[in-house]
């Protein structure tokens, strides 16, 4: 009796919550570091430089030769294999299977091919097996046979192939870069320029004005520019496209890959932990900061990562003001009575609306109506083609800010509700105003309920993808919103989303093997930069209540 009157005890006490919730805190946490240790592993082993294997596969006189890298091995059930298509003669019901990254798909047609274990042999590891990452086709496997320069083979000894080959990547990058220089910043400056004079002179036809005799002479010369920098780029392809690495693969295929089309070439047998450790950053930088190639399965993702970190930071400058100035009203001002609770309920209702409908939203209300306003009166001259009357870096931030809305609204009533009404009763003893009260002891002892609304908004805003997928987010943008034209910033133009190059390469791409990785590198990445920039919102919270204590 003692003891069930002891127990009942405990449970009232409420110790068994206590002890429960923590449990939950700990398995949610657990879980949490589980999956993004899961993703960071499987993304970032991407990089690491892998063996490279030569294996003879086949039986009964139909042996093939074949070279690449060990992806995984898994037991399959045999009968599967058969309606596969396999021809097995085995009589277990399992069997291992081998994916192989064979690379060189300008010669197979594809560069992953499962193996059945037992078929392979004479597994070997060569030395001077050669790895070429390249801008199209994905990686060669071979081996380096010569140089071929202005058509012409120079003949070099094997052993001078390694260093005769960095020679020209070393030459080949500087000109790639000259290629780079002119194409996307003089041409494309000259090109802008071009357009904005085409404009001009559609606005003077529109307005029946004569066309001044200064835009002609500015086009004459912008034109001159672009021929001057044109003959240097032809002449630039030219010498790029002069140099060759002749190469063969494991089946005897001779194959000359242009340098222009050789992103690196390392012998990945031969290399030391300290040549891999050096060439795994080298292989992260270039995710971090190239544009991707490739249906998106290779080169990088800077596109994607400037794309989600300025939509953000414009979202946040939108959404806060708008937010704080609503739940003010909502709070020191409006009448409490049945009107303001409605809004409140209306508002707290907006937070479960599904994004979608956010985007369908935002394409009906800011693209089609306010861009398409926007285009007749400030840009006639560009119609048809529209400028804001389509998505864009602009409307995709807004339609973020409506998303976010009602949390920076909720939570920073909550603040403003938190401090004691003693404090506004003071400040207006003193002669202080109810605008100067707001401005000066309410708004920043409140400012640590704001910053925790914006952490929430950016939390959620930098995830989104369907919504976006409406509004100006696109597989692959040609220019970024930011560059050195006038105005600078660009918020006609669309943008790539890392949310959505995930979608993007996970489900669309035709190659999954080559995907698959990928996905995993980028939702870290994504998952990082959001804690990146949570973390900055909560370093200036942490500041800001610190300074403000009189509630604590």
């Amino acid at each position: 009796m003692s003891t069930n009157f002891t127990f009942k005890q405990w449970l009232r006490s409420g110790a068994p919550w206590i002890w429960l919730n923590a449990a939950a805190v700990t398995v949610s946490l657990a879980l949490l570091v589980g999956l993004i240790g899961l993703i960071a592993s499987r993304g970032l082993a991407h990089f690491w430089v892998s063996d490279v294997y030569t294996f003879n596969y086949g039986e009964q006189g139909k042996v093939a030769r074949y070279s690449g890298e060990i992806i995984r091995q898994q037991l399959t059930d045999t009968e599967q294999l058969r309606s596969a298509g396999f021809d097995i003669d085995s009589n277990e019901k399992k069997i291992n299977q081998t994916l192989v990254k064979i690379g060189n798909r300008d010669l197979y047609g594809l560069d992953f091919k499962w193996f059945i274990e037992q078929k392979i042999s004479d597994f070997e590891r060569p030395k001077n097996i050669i790895t070429i990452e390249r801008l199209e086709w994905g990686n060669y496997y071979g081996f380096a046979e010569d140089i071929i320069i202005n058509g012409q083979p120079k003949n070099f000894q094997h052993n001078q192939l390694e260093e005769k080959i960095q020679e020209r990547l070393a030459h080949v990058e500087q000109l790639r870069e000259k290629i780079r220089f002119i194409e996307k910043g003089e041409i494309n400056r000259i090109n802008y320029r071009l357009e904005k004079l085409r404009l001009k002179e559609r606005q003077q036809v529109l307005n029946k004005k004569a066309i001044p005799a200064a835009i002609e002479k500015e086009r004459l010369e912008l034109q001159a520019q672009y021929q001057e920098q044109l003959v240097e780029l032809n002449r630039l392809r030219e010498e790029i496209e002069s140099d060759q690495l002749m190469t063969k693969s494991i089946d005897g295929t001779i194959l000359n890959i242009p340098f222009e089309q050789v992103v690196r070439v390392y012998l990945a047998n031969t290399l030391s932990t300290t040549d891999k450790i050096g060439l795994y950053f080298d292989k992260v930088w270039e995710f971090l900061a190239d544009e991707p190639r490739e249906a998106n399965t290779e080169g990088g993702v800077f596109p994607a990562i400037f794309g989600t970190v300025i939509m953000v930071l414009l979202m946040t400058v939108l959404v806060t003001p708008l937010g704080v100035i609503t739940a003010i009203y909502l709070h020191e001002y409006a009448n409490q009575g049945w009107l303001t609770k409605l809004v409140r309920i209306a508002v707290n209702n907006l937070a479960g609306i599904p994004s979608i409908v956010y985007g369908v939203f935002g394409l009906g209300f800011f693209v089609y109506v306010l861009g398409g306003n926007i285009d007749e009166l400030f840009f006639s001259e560009s119609l048809p083609a529209p400028t804001f009357g389509t998505p864009g870096l602009l409307w995709a931030s807004l339609t973020l800010a409506l998303l976010t809305l009602p949390v920076v609204i909720v939570s920073t009533e909550e603040g403003l509700s938190r401090i004691p009404h003693s404090l506004r009763d003071a400040s207006l003893a003193l002669g202080a105003t109810q605008a100067e009260s707001l401005r000066r002891v309410i708004l920043p002892i409140a400012s640590p309920a704001i910053i925790t609304g914006l952490i929430l908004a950016i939390a959620r805003a930098a995830g989104e993808v369907a919504p976006l997928m409406l509004v100006g987010v696109v597989k692959l943008a040609p220019t970024l919103a930011v560059d050195a034209n006038f105005p600078f910033l660009h918020l006609d133009r669309k943008l790539m989303h890392l949310g959505f190059h995930i979608y993007d390469v996970g489900f669309q791409s035709p190659n999954v093997e080559a995907a698959r990785p990928l996905v995993y590198a980028t939702a870290f990445l994504l998952i990082s930069i959001i804690v990146i920039l949570n973390l900055s919102a909560v370093m200036l919270r942490n500041r800001l209540r610190d300074k403000y204590k009189i509630l604590d």
